[in-house]
């Protein structure tokens, strides 16, 4: 099951953040010979969605992945409620969710 965060986003502002996937034993998640994607929907259901731009750390078997959207993208996003998740496919194409939750996009006063 994937871990839950819910992040506040600033409308026109640079973001970024860490993940740090973990096993069910708490260990670090190897994530050698892995892929990662994720998205920002305004509703699970929209057909429109932002991507976020995820690398994986090095070391891999240290389990972080690190995520951006670029100020140009959350210019572009609308202030309000968003949904988000973040995937892991590993070489064989399994897929695993590592974690998912509510964006909220603050508005931006200064264009």
């Amino acid at each position: 099951m994937a871990a839950i965060a819910n992040l506040f986003i600033d409308q026109g502002s640079t973001f970024s953040t860490s993940v740090n996937v973990k096993d069910s034993d708490e260990s670090a998640f190897d994530l050698t010979n892995h892929t990662a994607a994720g998205q920002v929907r305004k509703s699970y259901s929209s057909s429109t969605a932002t991507d976020f731009t995820i690398t994986i750390a090095d070391p891999p078997s240290n389990g972080q992945l690190d995520c951006s959207l670029t100020a140009t993208q959350t210019a572009a996003l609308e202030e309000g409620r968003y949904v988000y998740d973040i995937e892991v496919t590993n070489d064989t194409g399994v897929v695993t969710r590592v974690i998912e939750g509510i964006i909220t996009i603050n508005p931006n006063v200064t264009k």
